[in-house]
């Protein structure tokens, strides 16, 4: 695909959106963001953006943003394990992205690349890595994100059979730097590396570098097959083992306590009683447990062959992500 024309990126200033942002820039886009009212764009000052201000639940700002555009990277998501309100993360998600879509087939946009999750995957039960084949049903995804992402990719799909062209990108576990929010697994890596995480539950996660998936973006928009989706994945491993990266990246002693999940759960019941009075996402949820029973693992064989998608460990995402939060002053020096 050709280097040339402008590229809209939803999501910009968020974790995953900023490094595609920032790749899109190094390959010689001209880029233009899709940013809320109030989203942080301190992180992409130096990046020569063409910031434009609108919401994905605003029909009018979408077709605004995206008048003269050639290629799109729909990168924005309502990321949250937890929410007062969860219509919010559905307008955002699902309505928003099947908003956005039509837009851009009205506007004759010629590449789309949407990111979704590998949240759309069903894990397998016995600890292997599930693939692009294995989609999940929307009624047994856990949890308000991960229905929304569902019902988001499947949206996409309808469309992609009326004539977008897009290509589906589905994300793991995305660490590294500029994780301004930060996510829900970059507080897991602030709270680890600050010594507040002294136990663990027996579960795994796909662990992926963001500036990977960053390029994983960039070879599906080269390489990727219209209609396709590919995992831009990591390496699996047991959240015992990230703790113990993290710990051993600061000097901690890693945590040795390994808690049953169902003796968590009245603790997240209280967590989220707080949270709707404060307002503020508690750190434990019981979608989160539920979510743990089995191991998130994942493998990137398809992107691999396909897009020639390659990622480094995934310790260097942590030690990257430890560097960042500390320059940022989430984490002492």
């Amino acid at each position: 695909m050709a280097r040339t024309g402008t590229v809209l990126v939803t999501g910009a200033s968020g974790f995953v959106g900023s490094a595609v942002a920032r790749r899109l820039r190094e390959a010689g886009f001209a880029v233009r963001a899709l940013v809320r009212l109030r989203s942080p764009t301190t992180h992409l000052a130096e990046l020569g953006l063409d910031f434009v201000t609108g919401d994905l639940r605003d029909p009018a700002s979408l077709r605004d943003a995206l008048a003269g555009v050639r290629y799109l990277f729909h990168v924005a998501a309502d990321y949250r394990m937890w929410a007062r309100n969860p219509q919010e993360m559905i307008d955002t998600n699902v309505a928003g992205t099947r908003a956005l879509m039509q837009e851009a087939m009205r506007a004759g946009v010629e590449r789309v690349v949407y990111t979704s999750s590998v949240a759309t995957l069903a894990a397998r039960t016995d600890g292997a890595s599930a693939d692009e084949s294995m989609p999940l049903e929307e009624q047994r995804a856990i949890g308000t994100y991960k229905r929304s992402k569902v019902a988001a990719e499947r949206a996409v799909e309808e469309l992609i059979a009326q004539g977008l062209p897009a290509v589906i990108v589905n994300p793991s576990t995305p660490i590294g730097p500029r994780d301004v929010k930060p996510t829900p697994t970059g507080r897991i890596i602030v709270e680890a590396a600050s010594g507040r995480m002294p136990a663990f539950v027996d579960t795994g996660l796909n662990m992926v570098h963001v500036d990977d998936v960053a390029e994983g973006h960039l070879a599906a928009f080269e390489r990727g097959r219209v209609g396709e989706r590919y995992v831009l994945g990591g390496q699996n491993a047991s959240l015992a083992e990230i703790l113990r990266t993290v710990a051993e990246a600061v000097g901690r002693r890693p945590p040795t306590i390994r808690i049953p999940r169902q003796a968590l759960m009245p603790f997240a019941h209280v967590s989220e009683a707080i949270a709707r009075r404060t307002g503020r996402e508690p750190m434990l949820t019981l979608d989160g447990l539920r979510m743990a029973k089995n191991k998130m693992f994942f493998s990137s064989a398809k992107a691999e062959r396909e897009l020639n998608y390659r990622a480094r460990p995934y310790r260097e995402g942590i030690a990257d992500a430890i560097a960042w939060f500390r320059q940022a002053g989430y984490l002492p020096r």
